[in-house]
């Protein structure tokens, strides 16, 4: 069996340049793991790697998928365990990188085998929910698929629009497939999660989201609302772009979507923050964690990271 490295933590706590750092010592493949760096359209406001950084080291599902087809974690782990078995035969070592926790534990643990979606089907959904309204499409789905609709909050676009995709499809329901048994992915990981105090990751938060103002995060929100998307689309609620929007339709001053993107952001790392210390994934003997209370690569020392690297490769 394999192994893998996952770099994992919340939003803003350094995991791309230590994924990065890591990559290049290691002769590595980086493999995004953040439903929203997956997006084409959103190479700034999501902090995506540099085409400078992406030609240091192989850099695999960053800007895949339009925004306008949102991604799940199906489709994500299939992707992800093909990225990771290429790199594998190239003699390089998968480092996924990410902050998006469902995705791990989808990898680590398996998730149900729902069929792919025919665009026959995600159309009707999309199409419904944009006639109905998310309540009246919860109410439509209570009566075809009571269990999956029972799980689901009546104001959840996007879960409600899957699970009637997934419906009309194939017959089933979400919560019937999720019942089915998951097959683990067989590679072994070293987990290394990040953790960095509260403080250092406001004031992280705070200097990225300045930073991508200067470097055009503005253009590129109004480049995307442009397209004339559904809001609830995935890529339209990326941090920073609902507060972008609002400033592009004149209902808040750019200082004002500043301050409330910094402050949903932050609001958010909180949540992650707690998913990874509550979602275990090391319940399985071939899952190692090593927890770091730092931003990024350059916060090691080096022994720190000749240790990181010796016990990655002689994990499991």
């Amino acid at each position: 069996m394999a192994n893998a490295l996952i770099v994992a933590g919340p939003t803003c706590s350094g995991k791309s340049a230590l994924a990065l750092g890591l990559a290049e010592l290691l002769g590595g493949t980086v493999i995004n793991a953040d439903a929203m760096q997956c997006y084409r359209e959103l190479q700034i406001i999501t902090a995506r790697p540099t085409p400078d950084e992406e030609a240091r080291v192989p850099h695999r599902l960053y800007g895949v998928r339009p925004a306008a087809d949102p991604g799940h974690a199906a489709w994500w782990r299939g992707a992800a365990l093909e990225a990771m078995e290429a790199a594998r035969e190239a003699g390089r070592p998968p480092i996924l990188c990410g902050g998006t926790g469902l995705y791990f534990w989808s990898l680590v643990h398996g998730i149900a085998p729902i069929p792919e979606v025919p665009e026959a089907a995600r159309a009707e959904a999309r199409d419904k929910l944009a006639a109905l309204g998310p309540h009246a499409l919860h109410q439509a789905l209570a009566e075809a698929d009571p269990a999956t609709a029972a799980t689901l909050r009546p104001s959840d676009s996007q879960r409600l629009a899957r699970a009637w995709e997934v419906w009309r499809a194939t017959g089933r329901g979400l919560a019937a497939w999720q019942a089915e048994p998951a097959t683990p992915a067989p590679w072994r990981f070293t987990v290394l999660l990040l953790d960095p105090p509260r403080e250092a990751l406001r004031a992280a938060i705070a200097g990225r989201f300045a930073a991508m103002l200067a470097q055009g995060a503005l253009a590129e929100a109004q480049a995307l609302v442009a397209l004339g998307l559904d809001t609830a689309l995935p890529a339209m609620r990326a941090h920073g772009m609902p507060e972008l929007a609002a400033h592009l339709r004149g209902e808040i001053t750019l200082a004002e979507a500043e301050r409330r993107a910094v402050l949903a952001t932050g609001q958010y790392t909180k949540r992650q923050a707690t998913w990874f210390r509550h979602r275990h994934l090391t319940e399985e003997s071939r899952v190692h964690v090593i927890h770091a209370r730092i931003a990024g690569l350059t916060q090691f020392s080096e022994s720190e990271i000749e240790q990181i690297i010796s016990f990655i490769r002689h994990s499991g």
